[in-house]
């Protein structure tokens, strides 16, 4: 699944100080190879150069609402 600037989206990435928040893609970068990875904002800070496969969607906020 590839995102788009301003998907909101939930980081897996154990090494990094947001694992496991949700945040917004600011920036998606393409090398010369083909490969992409993401820029996301969180509340505390960014994150830069996140591949997609450490990045899941976030499920929207009127969904949990419902619940």
């Amino acid at each position: 699944m590839s995102f788009e600037e301003d998907d909101r989206v939930v980081l897996d990435d154990q090494h990094s100080e947001f694992d496991g928040e949700t945040g917004t893609i600011t920036q998606t970068i393409e090398s010369m190879f083909g490969d992409v990875t993401y820029t996301i904002s969180f509340e505390d800070g960014q994150e830069t150069g996140v591949p997609e496969d450490s990045l899941e969607a976030a499920e929207d906020e009127d969904d949990e609402d419902d619940e």
